[in-house]
């Protein structure tokens, strides 16, 4: 039964989890992706996949899968940044995941409607909710991850216009950014298989 919330440990560090010491001082950055990748067992990913199946879809048919995968890495990694900033040693994707929330939360104060107003409503009563559990002790969170993923994708999403490209200088762009992100994801894994003995 341990595969449901088991992966702990030494297999968490090898596979690259988020450590301050390896990030900051063995200058293991790669470890800002490939811990949002990583989960502690079957539940952990679950409820984090329940979570991206709210939000993810949606984002991506706005601002299309190449600016959508761009918004998940880079806030995820925010995310991981701030967490081993201070001091904490984590995985999963919830950095991500809240990242995408402070995009949509962006994009409510961007666009009027009572929608919108009760979406913004119902989206901040979730992450109160979220943070008051990591605070309780309850269950174990990472509150400065979700923290940083949640300010990088409110600034993300602030930044980045809320449709899809609409000519071709701004495909370009989106295309750039999707590739830079997949490339970086990419080598982060290759980082970590090459680092896996260490």
């Amino acid at each position: 039964m341990t595969i449901l919330w088991g992966l702990v440990g030494e297999p968490q560090y090898r596979l690259g989890a988020s450590d301050p010491q390896a990030i900051f001082y063995g200058k293991e950055w790669w470890r800002l992706i490939t811990a949002m990748f990583l989960h502690g067992g079957l539940i952990h990913i679950g409820f984090n996949m329940m979570a991206l199946m709210q939000f993810g879809p949606a984002l991506e048919e706005l601002y299309g899968s190449a600016r959508y995968l761009f918004l998940y890495v880079v806030t995820g990694a925010f995310g991981f940044l701030l967490s081993a900033a201070m001091g904490n040693r984590s995985l999963g994707a919830s950095g991500a995941i809240l990242g995408l929330v402070g995009v949509m939360l962006a994009i409510t104060t961007k666009r009027g409607g009572a929608f919108m107003r009760d979406l913004r409503s119902r989206l901040i009563t979730s992450v109160a909710f979220l943070f008051i559990l990591g605070f309780s002790g309850f269950m174990a969170m990472d509150n400065y991850a979700h923290g940083g993923g949640l300010a990088a994708g409110f600034a993300l999403g602030k930044l980045f216009a809320d449709r899809q490209p609409m000519n071709s200088s701004e495909r370009r762009t989106a295309f750039a950014l999707g590739w830079l992100a997949g490339v970086v994801v990419l080598a982060s894994f290759v980082l970590m298989i090459l680092h896996y003995r260490d």
